[in-house]
């Protein structure tokens, strides 16, 4: 009887009960062309432009009360053996109660509102590995690679909504009355980003995957904030989540 010696070599890396189409713990038998990933971090927010700065002068704001919590999703289309295209959908958002800084009501109580800081993206990227995602062996199975680094640049299409709710000073009356109200701006602007990230094969289709990516971008503001310059919607997040390949 025939034996083929690549097949041999590749069923002695694999476990014994090796279920179909790469379910073990050993190898596919093919090189996956899709990957899912999910990942949660912190989102920091450059908040650099004038909105910022008039908000943080008059209410107990600062620009690090911008930055929070991010979360996001992307699916991974293999190119070639070490490029990907990858189509992402990421929320950034923070909401803070603040108070004015020198001013109180009448009836000496702070004067209080909430602001909202919300970010959409929706992304296209290319994804470079600087090493190997994996080896093939043979004809018959291909084994992932442990850790392997990426780099990355891609642009898309980025929904932002700031809003302010609660107690605000009319101050073009001399009296300075306040009254309750709700202010905002939403709209989209194009963005770009670049990143870098590793991802670190738990399995052959689970992957712990961590990332650092820069995003930049600029709205115009309209609505209650017509006045203002443009919205820095720019900022820096660091992700971890898992994926999984297809």
């Amino acid at each position: 009887m025939r034996f083929d010696h690549g097949l041999i070599f590749a069923l002695l890396l694999a476990p014994a009960t090796l279920p179909a189409q790469g379910l073990g713990r050993g190898f596919f038998f093919k090189e996956p062309v899709t990957t899912w990933s999910v990942r949660a971090g912190f989102g920091h927010a450059d908040a650099s432009s004038d909105i910022f700065s008039f908000t943080s002068r008059q209410l107990t704001l600062s620009k690090s009360d911008f930055s929070g919590f991010t979360i996001g999703s992307d699916l991974d289309f293999r190119v070639s053996s070490r490029l990907t295209l990858g189509l992402g959908m990421w929320y950034a958002g923070s909401s803070t109660p603040s108070e004015y800084r020198d001013f109180v009501g009448s009836d000496d109580k702070p004067i209080q509102q909430t602001t909202k800081f919300r970010r959409l993206p929706l992304t296209a990227s290319l994804k470079l590995y600087l090493t190997p995602r994996g080896r093939s062996i043979g004809s018959f199975a291909w084994i992932p690679a442990k850790v392997a680094p990426y780099i990355g640049a891609g642009g898309g299409a980025m929904w932002y909504n700031f809003e302010q709710n609660g107690e605000f000073i009319d101050v073009s009356d001399s009296t300075l009355p306040v009254f309750s109200d709700t202010f905002k701006s939403s709209g989209w602007a194009p963005e770009g980003h670049a990143m870098a990230g590793v991802d670190v094969s738990l399995t052959p289709r689970l992957v712990l995957t961590g990332e650092g990516r820069y995003t930049y971008a600029r709205a115009k503001m309209d609505g209650d904030f017509v006045d203002f310059d443009k919205i820095d919607l720019s900022g820096f997040a660091i992700t971890a989540g898992l994926a999984i390949r297809f």
